[in-house]
């Protein structure tokens, strides 16, 4: 669960001075894009965990519940919520700062292997990797669903992140998942350097699905240590492409909501890039068009938005 701050300019940005920008403030977050997106995509059962402030709690509620999403958030007070700051250039390409904020803070005691019932799949976000505490939750998390027999999908989510963190590192914590989605530098630092088909083929011996999102180029799949697909991303128009923030989540939560739904992984993929290729037609990393579901019994206490102090 992230804040977004997303700060279109058309011209370079001009140090020491002003760069004249579009600057629109959004709620975010790669998990919370892509649930947003499986929603999107016709799945009316899609549940979020998450830790936020309860600086933005109520907001980020809303905004789930209006894209169709049931939150599950945990308010945090003494921490505020995560915030990114996208710097999106002319020809869309974004740069992100980012202040973690409550949302790395996840900590066991919000995790529930109960949280799994009658669920079909697990998806967890990678940036959850990239500190102590929720990389233990994100761990837990994917031992209670192995022993449930509930599949797991993760999303590496930065190559800067992983770049610090260490590509063993994060191997190591992921291990057990079934499905892993990086991006072409996402793959890049996960095997050294390897060109993404490489990547892809050498990511597919640990696990037993990978798909590796090449933005415009579309998508490549690889089982068993080989690519077995590759997908073409629908063209959009120079001029259409707006944004390309939470592209990736897009298809990440278009591709999940088409494997539920009985797709192969190759038709599966097709979705995905429809997702994306509509996705940088829009500001944020949002669907363009909210959907709306009534209010959840699950763990209601904390589907209150909480209260300021």
């Amino acid at each position: 669960m992230v804040t977004d701050v997303v700060a279109r300019h058309r011209t370079p940005l001009a140090p020491a001075t002003d760069t004249a920008a579009e600057i629109r403030t959004l709620p975010g977050g790669a998990g919370a894009n892509a649930a947003c997106w499986a929603a999107r995509s016709g799945r009316d059962d899609v549940r979020l965990l998450g830790r936020v402030g309860t600086d933005a709690a109520g907001w980020h509620e809303r905004a789930l519940r209006r894209a169709g999403v049931r939150p599950l958030l945990v308010p945090d007070a003494d921490t505020a919520t995560a915030t990114v700051i996208a710097l999106v250039d002319a020809s869309a390409e974004r740069t992100f700062l980012t202040d973690s904020g409550a949302a790395l803070r996840l900590s066991p005691a919000d995790w529930s292997a109960g949280l799994l019932d009658g669920v079909a799949r697990l998806h967890l976000s990678g940036y959850l990797f990239f500190s102590g505490p929720s990389r233990e939750t994100a761990r837990r998390a994917l031992r209670d669903a192995r022993t449930a027999g509930v599949p797991v999908s993760v999303d590496p989510a930065s190559a800067g992140f992983l770049d610090r963190l260490g590509a063993d590192r994060f191997l190591a914590a992921a291990e057990g998942t079934e499905l892993l989605l990086p991006n072409a530098d996402e793959a890049r630092s996960l095997t050294g350097g390897s060109e993404p088909e490489a990547a892809a083929a050498e990511l597919s011996r640990r696990f037993p699905l990978v798909v590796v999102t090449l933005g415009a180029a579309g998508a490549l799949l690889a089982e068993g240590g080989s690519v077995t697909a590759r997908v073409a991303a629908p063209p959009v128009a120079p001029t259409r492409r707006i944004d390309s923030t939470g592209a990736g989540d897009a298809f990440t939560g278009a591709f999940l909501a088409a494997l539920l739904a009985g797709a192969d992984p190759a038709r599966a993929a097709e979705a995905g890039c429809r997702a994306g290729a509509e996705a940088v037609t829009v500001v944020g990393g949002r669907p363009p068009e909210p959907r709306t579901v009534p209010p959840s019994p699950d763990r209601p206490e904390l589907l209150r938005p909480p209260e300021l102090p």
